[in-house]
Formats: structure tokens, sequence, C-alpha cells
């Protein structure tokens, strides 16, 4: 047994007696923390060693699939990727997705550190990033993408892709970059351009999405750290949203305090910007919660010191101003369950899903008792807001006793017929397409 795992069984052990400590004195809640008033319990720092529990990847057999909601069916529309993490659907129908993998950084310095290391190669998030972005072309409308092509390749950990006129852009972990297309392009060769300039490392994903006018895009970038414990100068222009002016090339912080905001999207009815956020470990299953939240011009949102609204972490070195500054999130998804995915998905799309909503592809927790997330859901929208307990879209990616997940839902994006939807699973590195039955 190779050295990384003796000690990541270790801190596993160390975990689940702290676990069963905690399940004694009753501080493991059962209920999520869900909705616009999640009941959050109150904090319960796990010291060095946190929870750690992450299945092992094990990916999908011939012929199994994820479960769907009533009146849903779930095929592959394209099988045998190489991690899959995010989704865009051109004009003519294309699909790309982004091919990328978190990338180990320095020699790990703590028993944890190894630990975590070896826990998340267990479990396929840790290793050689592809780097590259795939084409798929469903010609024959079937819902099986039947051919394959190697759009852009040698980038740097590509995420976010966003196509404006005759400009493809992608958030490569280091900054955004712009290649010329053409309609009906399978494939890119030009160098790029470069638009703007991040740090890499830490939360490695940049998601795009364009502003209505097509005249800016905005871009996710999440900290460095948990809880900034590099220091604050570690996490300068991180943590937040920014808007970058095609026109100008200027790049401002749209909103800030916001620990790993990766899908965006736009509510059509208020017309604002909504992101999902993935928050803080290391203060029990359902502490703080991720969120769901539109996203404010000049907001901050809590990151590091509190969580959600004013909530203080007194882990962390404080600042007083920005604490009073920060806003309440507009609704909770549980802890833990690392909301990644977003797409606005108007009612109809899919049956039985008759009002518009947020789709969101939660790709899993490790930082608690009881596994959470590992299923895509829809939160049901009303007059801009939500209304209402979210809904299972697709479920089944998690082994009962949580000791494998066949796959780890990410991207999520309606299909080029609008009446189907995509989603991403970089586990089973398959793309999923859910549509009537």
């Amino acid at each position: 047994m190779a050295i990384y795992d003796v000690l990541a069984r270790a801190v596993a052990l160390v975990g689940a007696g702290a676990i069963r400590w905690r399940r004694l004195q009753g501080n493991v809640q059962r209920r999520p923390a869900v909705g616009g008033a999640p009941e959050i319990p109150l904090a319960q720092p796990q010291g060095r060693i946190p929870t750690l529990k992450m299945p092992t990847a094990q990916g999908w057999a011939a012929g199994q699939l994820p479960a769907a909601a009533p009146g849903l069916k779930v095929n592959a529309f394209a099988a045998g990727l190489k991690h899959p993490r995010w989704i865009q659907v051109l004009p003519n129908g294309d699909v790309t997705v982004a091919e990328a993998l978190q990338q180990a950084g320095g020699a790990p310095r703590t028993l944890f550190d190894h630990a975590m290391v070896a826990t998340m190669r267990r479990a396929a998030a840790l290793g050689d990033s592809p780097n590259r972005i795939t084409l798929l072309r469903d010609a024959d409308g079937d819902g099986v993408a039947e051919q394959r092509h190697a759009f852009l390749e040698n980038l740097n950990q590509p995420f976010g892709m966003a196509l404006l006129g005759d400009t493809f852009y992608v958030g490569n972990t280091d900054g955004v970059v712009a290649f010329p297309y053409t309609a009906g392009a399978t494939t890119i060769t030009a160098s790029p351009r470069r638009l703007s300039s991040f740090k890499p490392g830490g939360h490695w994903t940049r998601s795009l999405l364009p502003s209505a006018d097509s005249q800016r895009l905005y871009v996710g970038v999440g900290s460095l750290s948990n809880i900034g414990e590099h220091g604050m100068r570690a996490e300068e222009g991180r943590a937040c949203i920014y808007e970058l002016d095609l026109r100008t090339g200027h790049c401002r912080v749209f909103a800030a305090g916001l620990r790993n905001p990766v899908g965006l999207a736009w509510e059509p009815v208020t017309g604002r910007l909504w992101t999902v956020v993935n928050e803080r470990d290391g203060l029990g299953d359902e502490t703080p919660p991720d969120y769901l939240t539109s996203v404010s011009d000049g907001g901050f949102y809590g990151w590091p010191y509190c969580y959600w609204g004013q909530t203080v972490d007194d882990r962390v070195p404080q600042d007083a101003a920005l604490v009073a500054r920060a806003l309440t999130p507009d609704y909770a998804l549980g802890g833990h369950t690392a909301s990644l995915g977003l797409a606005w998905m108007p009612a109809g799309t899919l049956p039985g899903f008759d009002s518009d909503g947020m789709v969101i592809g939660q790709h899993g927790s490790w930082n608690r008792s009881t596994l959470s997330g590992y299923r895509v859901v829809f939160v049901p929208f009303a007059n801009g807001r939500p209304a209402g307990a979210p809904r299972d879209i697709l479920w089944g990616f998690l082994a009962p006793d949580e000791s494998v997940s066949y796959g780890r839902p990410v991207g999520v994006a309606i299909g080029p017929d609008r009446r189907s939807l995509l989603v991403a699973d970089d586990v089973g590195d398959v793309v999923w397409r859910v549509a009537a039955a």
C-alpha cells in the first residue's frame, strides 16, 4: 500500500472517531440547510484534522445509468472523454466540452496535506490535466454525438467558454484568452490573444458569462485557500467575480467575498446575475451551507470573515467594517454539496418541470460525516426569486454505502434542441443527455 494511502486512511480513522464523538454529543445535523431561511447549526470547528470522507472513483459499468426524475430518460451524449468539466452549446448546435483537472502543487507539508492529496487522487480529482476543449456534433439529431474533434489543445486548465460573434473566449486558470472562430469550424489552431491575467492555484476554475449586449464577460475566480490561512495578501484579486470590458480591456471586481463562485447565469425576469458558491470547510456537516445567490455590483458576501450574512468565523482575524457590509445570500443549497454547474431552465424544457428555475450540478462533498450532493437539482423561481424546495433531476452517482462514486456531475447546459439538458460528469468521463422519456 502506498504511503499516501496509509496516511489517508490514518486521517480518515481520526476523522471517523471525531464524527462518532460529535454524534454522541448531538452535534451532527441530519436536516440539510436548504432554502431562503435555512436552519444553520452552530459552528463545530474540527481542528487541524477535519472530517475527510470521499468515495473512490469507480466509473460506470456497461449499461449503468444515473437515475432520472419521472417522465425523463438519460443517455450518454458522449462517452470516453477525459475529465469533462464544463459545457458550451454553440449557435449551430455544436457542443464544446472543457476537459481539465486540478494538478498537484508543491510537496505536501503536513499529515493532513498528504492525506488530502491521496484522497483526491483516489477520487480522480487530482492528476495530469488534459488541457483541451473537445467539440461534439450530433449531426443527425438523435441525441448522441457521432462526431468528435479536438477543438482547442495545449490550454492551461480551461473551464469557462463563450462565443461572441467570430471570437471564442476561454477561461484558463491563469487568465481569459480569445481565439478567432469561423462558424462551423471543428478545430482552432490560431494563437490566443490574452485579455486578462489571474493568479493560478487553489480554486482553479474560471467560469465565463457574457453580458446581454455581448460587450462584457463576467469571470468567476475562487480563493486560494479555505479561510485565508496563507494571509489575505495571497488572496488579493481572488474570491470574487470580475467584469471584463471587451471594448476597453478594463477588468474590475464586480463582487467580492465569494469563496468559490463557479457557475454563473442570468435570471431573465430581472436581468440580474446569479452564481453558486462553495463555502468554507471545517465547521460541521451543514455549517455553512453552499448557496445560490443574486450578485450585486459592489456587493461583499462575507468570505473569509463571516458567512450567511454576518455570522463571524472565529478562526479568521476579523475586519469589522467588511463584516458590517456582508450581504446574506438568497438560497442555501446544503452543506458541502460542491454546487458547481448553473444554468437557467425555462418552464417546460423538461416534462414535469413546469416553472422557470435554475439547474445546479452538485459535484459532491468530502468534508462531512454523511456525503451530500452527487446529483443535479432544480430550484424553481417566480418573479425573479427562488420559490420552493429543490427538486432532483438526476441522481445515482454515488453508491448507497457511499464507498464509491460512479460519477460526479459538474457543468450543466440546455441542449441544442432546447428540450434537453446536458450534464458533464468528470468521474464517469461522460456528457449525459436528459430528455423526455
